[in-house]
C-alpha cells in the first residue's frame, strides 16, 4: 500500500512537470505586453443617457393608460334608412314603404361628465337614429350635435343619469415619433379594445389637405371614431381612417390630432359651425414639373407662390418667393405641417410665422382671416368675398363675387359678377352662400339674383 501511494505521487509530479515543459517550449503566449511609452487603441464614443425605465416594451407600463381609457370609449351604432329599389319591379311599380334601415358601427370618445361625445363624421353620416353602447352595456339613444365632413370630426351627446367617465384632449402637438401609444375601440363590433403602436410618422396627407397622425397599433373596422392615447392616458387623437385594399388592418393607421379635434368641437358648442382660419397665400406643390424645374422640390418649408389680395399674409408683406419655416413653435417642413396647425387656430388669430427670404431668416405677425373664397355646392362655382373696393365698384353693401364657373354653366356670362341673393334670400359672405347653394332642391327651379360691374341688377333662373 505504501509503494502505491509512492507510486501515484511519482506521477503526479511527472505529469506536472512534462505540461510545463510544453507550455514553455512549443506554446505560443496569447497575451500582449505594452511598454510605458506605447498607448492602446481608443475608440471614442458619444455618451447617450437611456431612460431611467430602460428600453424594452417591457419596462413600458400600458396598464394605467388602458385602465382610465376603456370606460370612455364607446359603441356607436348608426341606424340610415335606405329608401331605394331593391327589386327590379320596384322600378315599375315604385318602392313606396319598402325602406330598408341599415347599420353602421364605430366608436367614440366621451369628452365630458355630461354625455358629449366625439367621433367621425363618416361614422354617423346619413343617420336616422344613434345609439350609444357604453364599456358597461348600458345603451343611450344619441342625437347629433354638429359635423365637420372636412376633418371628419363629429359631435354627438347622450343623456345619462349619472356622472360618466371620460377622456381630457392631450397636447397632439408634443407627439413624438416612435411615442408609444394605444388604440382604444370596438373593432368588429367587440367590446372596448386595447391596441398598442408608436407613432410612425406626424402630418400624414392622405389627400384631403389634412395632417393625420400615423401609428402602428392595430385598428380594423368599428374602430373608427376610437381614442389615441399616450402612456399618460392622455388624448392625443382620433382614430379615423386605413389604408388598405381588404379593407383591414395592414400594419398602419391615421388618427385626426387632438388639437384640431378639440378646436373642432370647441367651435361646434360655441358657433354652430367650424371657425376656418387661412393665411391667405398661395402655394406650390412638390413633386410638380413646376417645382422640379424651379427646384422648388428640393426646399425644406412651405414656397409662396402667391398672396391672396386682403389676406392676413398680404397684411404681413408676406411675398412670392418667401419660404415658411415655422409657425409660432411648430417647425414647418411640409405642406400638411402647415394646414394641420392652422387647422386648430381661428380667425383673429395672431401667429409668428418664421419665413426665408433670400436667405435671410424673418419673423413677422401675422393675423389669421376668414376663408374668401369657397366652392358652392351643387352648381360648384367658386365664390369669393367682397373687398371694400369691389363693394364700391359694385354699389353693393353685400354679396359674393364668382371667380370660377364650370364648364357647363360658361355660356351665361357668369364670370366675375355678384350674387347678391338666392330665391330672395340677401347673401352676405361665402358661408351664406355655401348654405343657401346646398339647400337648392335638385328638381326645383333658383333664382339667382346678380349685379353686373354697372351696379345693375340680373336675374337667372337656373331648372
Amino acid at each position: 500500500m505504501k509503494n502505491l501511494g509512492s507510486m501515484l505521487l511519482v506521477s503526479v509530479f511527472a505529469g506536472a512537470i512534462t505540461l510545463g515543459a510544453y507550455r514553455f517550449f512549443f506554446e505560443k503566449p496569447n497575451y500582449t505586453i505594452v511598454a510605458p511609452e506605447e498607448q492602446g487603441s481608443v475608440f471614442q464614443t458619444n455618451y447617450t443617457p437611456t431612460s431611467a425605465r430602460g428600453a424594452g416594451i417591457n419596462d413600458v407600463d400600458f396598464t394605467l393608460a388602458a385602465e382610465n381609457t376603456v370606460n370612455a370609449v364607446v359603441h356607436v351604432k348608426n341606424v340610415t334608412i335606405n329608401k331605394g329599389p331593391n327589386r327590379l319591379l320596384d322600378f315599375f311599380y315604385g318602392y313606396g314603404n319598402n325602406a330598408r334601415p341599415q347599420v353602421g358601427t364605430g366608436s367614440g370618445v366621451i369628452i365630458s361628465q355630461d354625455g358629449y361625445i366625439v367621433t367621425n363624421n363618416h361614422v354617423i353620416d346619413n343617420s336616422s337614429q344613434l345609439q350609444v353602447t357604453l364599456n358597461n352595456n348600458k345603451t343611450y339613444e344619441a342625437e347629433l350635435i354638429g359635423t365637420d365632413p372636412n376633418t371628419d370630426i363629429a359631435l354627438i351627446k347622450i343623456e345619462a343619469d349619472e356622472k360618466l367617465p371620460y377622456l381630457a384632449f392631450g397636447d397632439s402637438d408634443n407627439t413624438k415619433i416612435g411615442e408609444w401609444v394605444l388604440a382604444v375601440g370596438n373593432p368588429f363590433n367587440l367590446t372596448s379594445t386595447v391596441t398598442a403602436g408608436i407613432v410612425s410618422a406626424k402630418a400624414r396627407d392622405l389627400g384631403r389637405n389634412q395632417s393625420f397622425i400615423q401609428t402602428d397599433a392595430a385598428v380594423n373596422p368599428g374602430n373608427s371614431g376610437g381614442a389615441l392615447v399616450n402612456t399618460n392616458g392622455d388624448l392625443v387623437g382620433i382614430n379615423t381612417a386605413i389604408t388598405s385594399q381588404t379593407g383591414s388592418y395592414v400594419g398602419y393607421s391615421f388618427a385626426v390630432p387632438s388639437n384640431i379635434a378639440k378646436k373642432v368641437v370647441d367651435d361646434i358648442l360655441e358657433y354652430g359651425n367650424v371657425q376656418k382660419a387661412v393665411l391667405g397665400i398661395n402655394i406650390a406643390r412638390k413633386n410638380t414639373p413646376y417645382a422640379i424645374e424651379n427646384g422648388i422640390d428640393e426646399i425644406e418649408g412651405v414656397y409662396v407662390s402667391g398672396v391672396e389680395e386682403d389676406s392676413g399674409a398680404a397684411e404681413a408683406e408676406l411675398q412670392e418667393g418667401d419660404v415658411i419655416k415655422q409657425l409660432d413653435q411648430i417647425k414647418i417642413k411640409k405642406y400638411p405641417d402647415l394646414t394641420g396647425y392652422l387647422s386648430s387656430k381661428r380667425p383673429g388669430d395672431i401667429i409668428e410665422v418664421m419665413i426665408d427670404r433670400n436667405g435671410e431668416s424673418l419673423t413677422v405677425p401675422v393675423t389669421l382671416k376668414k376663408r374668401q373664397k369657397t366652392i358652392v355646392p351643387e352648381m360648384g362655382m367658386e365664390v369669393k368675398n367682397l373687398s371694400e373696393k369691389e363693394m364700391k365698384t359694385f354699389k353693393t353693401d353685400h354679396g359674393v363675387m364668382i371667380t370660377g364657373v364650370p364648364e357647363r354653366y360658361r355660356g351665361y356670362g357668369l364670370q366675375g359678377k355678384v350674387i347678391i341673393s338666392i330665391d330672395g334670400k340677401k347673401i352676405t359672405d361665402i358661408q351664406e352662400a355655401r348654405n343657401a347653394f346646398g339647400s337648392i332642391k335638385r328638381y326645383g327651379s333658383t333664382d339667382i339674383t346678380m349685379l353686373n360691374e354697372k351696379g345693375e341688377r340680373e336675374r337667372l333662373i337656373f331648372q
